[in-house]
């Protein structure tokens, strides 16, 4: 750290780094990054994107419309080689693991 600086310079530069990263928050970072997130179990592995489409065509298949998703929960219970959801809180059905 430089000794010369004065404290008004390193709060100018804590107030700085404070909007850097406010602004890293609203255009990216965590939220915006791409995950991938694969369930394991036994002899049998699933990525959560296929599990989605998978929910998301079962749903369809039961009369939700495309622009009818508001909310999907998802249990996966890979013990019983199931994942079992929840459309809008009134859908419900389930799917092979």
């Amino acid at each position: 750290m430089n000794e010369n600086r004065s404290p008004v310079d390193l709060e100018g530069k804590m107030a700085r780094k404070s909007s850097v990263e406010r602004a890293n928050e609203l255009a990216g970072g965590f939220a915006t990054a791409r995950k991938n997130i694969v369930v394991q179990y036994g002899d049998r592995e699933r990525n959560a994107d296929e599990l989605l489409s998978l929910i998301k065509k079962d749903a369809m298949s039961k009369g939700v419309r495309d622009p009818e998703f508001e909310k999907v929960d998802v249990y996966i219970k890979p013990e019983e080689r199931k994942v079992f959801y929840v459309v809008n809180e009134n859908v419900d059905g389930s799917i092979d693991f």
